[in-house]
């Protein structure tokens, strides 16, 4: 026979020899089994009693409960009408929350979450978890889908020093790694061996500008499976513009071209240089017999672009627009002098057999061109 008069852990009222009215004590343990087997919680924490209850509905209370509950804190309170039943719970008891849709455990002080997907240790599926991968996946996919609209996959880190990435294995040796790196820059790294690495591209975080060891570092830098860079390769943005140089290596455009009052000029990212000038010469005095032979003196003329050398000049001679000859137009050609300097035609001289006794003003054309480098 029992010694006491009710079970240890929950406390079901026991049936005493000689007994009267046992249906009372028999019921009220079925009671007491109806609320906390399978316990459900309407709310927990809760201190004021609902205006409404319903017939077997269950409350964890809080630290300070008002009315029907006072002087019973961190009890159970199920209805049961025309009143209230109160129980104490034990560390270990299992419910269900409603209002969290959680399951939870008493630990002795307070309800907290017990099982479900909420704060576990490690989550493995068709394998194992350990403690440096907590959530470990051996299936042939894994699938993230979108609720009905946009879906992110979020790798965090703590600092910017350390690593947020996602490393690809095979046979659990590293050969490919994306993502922040040790730093907020984001990199595809790769290596052979999982051992050593090489950051292929890097993209800054500040400037979003790309680099690394796929990426061409300079014009030089033509090796095999290099991506081009845009500043250091040519296309439409670049092909006309300013041409440069650095150490003899193009840096600019691959065309320029420019005019100004001294004529044209054209330079080609290869050093290349030629010039062009058309002079409308004013009158020069002559006084010989028709069909004589004629020599100017020498005439200087600036170059529209500087060379470093010049390796060829030449001209030719016509009659200009504004010309008055009434018969045959000039012929002959344009003699040049020591045009070996970098500023400027120099000593150029009209040679020509005239067709008339005069020539009127401005009306001989020279067309002067010079070829030559810029560097």
């Amino acid at each position: 026979m029992p010694v006491t008069d009710a079970s240890a852990r929950l406390s079901l009222p026991f049936i005493l020899p000689s007994q009267a009215q046992k249906h009372v004590t028999y019921n009220t343990a079925i009671e007491r089994l109806d609320a906390l087997v399978q316990l459900v919680f309407e709310q927990i924490g809760i201190n004021v009693p609902p205006a409404l209850p319903q017939e077997g509905q269950v409350w964890a209370l809080g630290a300070a409960p008002t009315g029907a509950w006072a002087g019973r804190p961190g009890q159970l309170a199920q209805w049961l009408s025309p009143g209230w039943a109160f129980y104490t719970p034990q560390e270990g008891w299992r419910a269900w929350d409603k209002t969290a849709a959680q399951p939870v455990i008493f630990d002795g002080s307070a309800w907290v979450p017990a099982g479900g997907t909420q704060n576990q240790p490690g989550l493995g599926i068709g394998t194992s978890w350990d403690a440096g991968n907590r959530l470990a996946v051996a299936s042939p996919a894994s699938l993230f889908s979108h609720e009905g609209g946009s879906h992110q996959l979020k790798v965090n880190k703590a600092a910017d020093g350390d690593t947020a990435s996602l490393l690809f294995q095979s046979d659990f040796t590293g050969h490919a790694e994306m993502g922040l790196a040790g730093n907020t820059d984001f990199s595809v790294k790769v290596s052979p061996d999982g051992i050593t690495w090489t950051d292929a591209i890097t993209i800054e975080a500040t400037t979003g500008l790309v680099g690394g060891q796929a990426v061409q570092t300079d014009p030089t830098d033509t090796g095999t499976g290099k991506l081009a860079r845009a500043d250091l390769t040519y296309g439409p943005g670049n092909l006309l513009g300013v041409v440069a140089e650095t150490g003899g290596v193009p840096s600019g455009a691959v065309i320029e071209r420019g005019a100004n009052a001294d004529g044209r000029y054209v330079r080609f990212a290869d050093g290349t240089q030629i010039c062009t000038r058309v002079v409308d010469e004013a009158g020069l005095a002559v006084d010989v017999p028709i069909g004589a032979f004629f020599r100017s003196a020498g005439l200087d003329y600036a170059f529209p672009a500087a060379f470093t050398e010049v390796d060829h000049v030449s001209g030719t001679l016509g009659a200009s627009e504004n010309a008055t000859l009434q018969d045959a137009a000039w012929f002959g050609k344009v003699g040049l002098g020591s045009s070996t300097l970098a500023t400027d035609w120099t000593g150029v001289s009209i040679y020509s057999a005239i067709s008339v006794v005069a020539i009127a003003a401005e009306s001989t054309r020279l067309t002067l061109t010079a070829i030559g480098r810029w560097f």
